[in-house]
């Protein structure tokens, strides 16, 4: 008698999909994403479900299983969990230093000192050097870009553009610093090393930044503050400085987030000890409770909690006032997390159908020439960035099918690592439905179709990448790697 259960259930037939089949769900998304996101202003998160529902009939008919499904999806969530919880820790971060009056006490100190003409380049060089120095982009904009933009308001400077400033120089670090998770993950999946990575960046970033530079400072000369931004600059040092005492002490947390970065402290803890210490300094100098400071940390600072702080009336405020310190909060990331978390799903789905394979190969048998394999990869990465929108994929998927391919014509694989931050990593943030755009959304106060423009860095470095590719300057070229035998020959490009 066969004992039924010891009987393996059958496994089901795995297809390859056809060109057609597989640019299919890249297409219905983005159309989807395009139309209902941007152009009907639907939930981007329902919109990347729907997105998720229609991969996985796709991969259904592919042969792909549930449980695998499943599988793609865990992976995916897996691998991102450390960015999310760190994700989290901003979101308190943010609120604790709001309420511990660390933002307040620098946006005074921007009112007062920076001219309306002068804040949009420099807050492209001040969020570039932090990011630099702490090698995230997140961070920087969640910190240093959260004061910047506060104060750009105060001055009645367009908020767009010193928004897209602000991540152009936050992305600038999350290109270069040594301390940045997609810095060394660019090089270790195109087989480089981190250091000739980041002196190889200096081709194409380096001019992006100097023009950048340029830019920022030619449009910033237009801003000029009129009597209604006088006087509303006025009013919001007077409500600052009644309602919050400042001393230097006040910078201790930021100190603490760049001892950690530079020693290279888990950034998870070195957020968290930032708050708390952030947290202890409301109590100590601004005279808030317990249940306000873990309110703060939990839902964000709100200028209720100014209730008779030097007479303040939260009523009353200016509403410059509300827009500035109203902010932070694990919960304000929920959003974020959401569509990350779907985000996750659909990438995770995709990759099981085996799509992704078939575009690589499929683009792979086009390009030959140094300037069109410069180009495919940084359409591959770009496109990863718009159908996937996680930073991390827009260096793998491209990275794996792209790494043997260089050695092969003769070259580098630093310019791999290169192209490959040069596009996807920094086109994430200018993807609407992607995690990090809404992050930088809400953390400014400022839509992603908004500041998207003005995010100059973000495109001139995959511009420069291409031109390079093209004229061969900045290409670091190697003896090719013979080509095993029976291997076709790509058609050029």
């Amino acid at each position: 008698m066969t004992d039924s259960s010891a009987v393996a259930a059958p496994q089901r037939e795995r297809r390859t999909p056809s060109l057609f089949v597989a640019a299919l769900p890249v297409v219905l998304m983005l159309i989807l994403m395009i139309a209902g996101s941007v152009r009907l202003g639907l939930d981007p998160v329902v919109l990347l479900l729907a997105s998720c529902v229609v991969t996985g009939v796709i991969a259904s008919r592919l042969g792909v299983t549930w449980d695998e499904m499943v599988a793609g999806i865990r992976s995916k969530i897996d691998a991102a969990m450390p960015a999310l919880l760190i994700l989290i820790s901003i979101g308190m971060l943010i609120g604790t230093w709001t309420l511990g009056g660390t933002i307040p006490m620098i946006v005074d100190w921007g009112l007062r000192v920076i001219e309306p003409s002068w804040i949009v380049v420099l807050s492209f060089l001040i969020t570039m050097v932090v990011s630099t120095v702490t090698g995230t982009s997140w961070g920087s904009v969640g910190t240093v870009g959260v004061a910047l933009v506060g104060v750009a308001g105060g001055l009645g400077v367009s908020l767009p553009l010193t928004a897209g400033a602000i991540i152009s120089g936050a992305y600038f670090g999350d290109k270069m610093s040594p301390l940045s998770d997609t810095t060394n993950l660019a090089p270790a999946v195109a087989g480089s090393t981190l250091f000739e990575h980041i002196r190889h960046l200096l081709y194409t970033t380096g001019p992006a930044a100097v023009i950048s530079c340029v830019l920022y400072l030619v449009l910033g000369r237009t801003q000029h503050a009129d009597g209604q931004a006088v006087q509303r600059t006025e009013n919001l040092q007077h409500v600052l400085e009644q309602g919050f005492h400042f001393n230097l002490l006040l910078l201790l947390p930021p100190a603490v987030v760049l001892l950690g970065a530079v020693t290279k402290k888990p950034a998870l803890p070195t957020i968290i000890v930032s708050s708390v210490l952030a947290g202890a300094m409301g109590a100590v100098f601004q005279g808030f409770s317990l249940q306000q400071i873990c309110s703060a940390a939990s839902t964000g600072f709100t200028t209720t909690m100014l209730s008779g702080h030097g007479g303040i009336d939260p009523q009353h405020l200016p509403a410059a006032v509300d827009t500035l310190l109203n902010r932070g909060g694990m919960s304000s990331m929920a959003t974020t997390m959401l569509i990350g978390l779907a985000g996750f799903a659909f990438a995770g789905i995709l990759t099981e159908t085996g799509c992704l394979d078939v575009l690589m190969h499929r683009l792979l048998a086009k390009v030959r020439r140094t300037g069109g394999i410069i180009l495919a990869t940084a359409l591959s990465s770009v496109g990863a960035a718009f159908a996937m929108g996680v930073s991390y994929l827009t260096i793998i998927v491209p990275g794996q099918a792209f790494r043997d391919v260089y050695p092969e014509r003769g070259l580098a694989p630093k310019n791999l690592s290169r192209t490959l931050e040069d596009s996807g990593t920094v086109f994430v943030p200018l993807v609407p439905w992607t995690e990090a755009a809404t992050y930088m959304s809400t953390t400014l106060g400022v839509a992603t179709v908004a500041y998207a423009p003005y995010a100059f860095l973000n495109y001139l470095g995959v511009l420069i990448a291409i031109v390079c590719g093209y004229t061969g300057f900045g290409i670091a070229r190697r003896s090719p790697v013979r080509r095993s035998a029976g291997e076709p020959e790509a058609a050029a490009v």
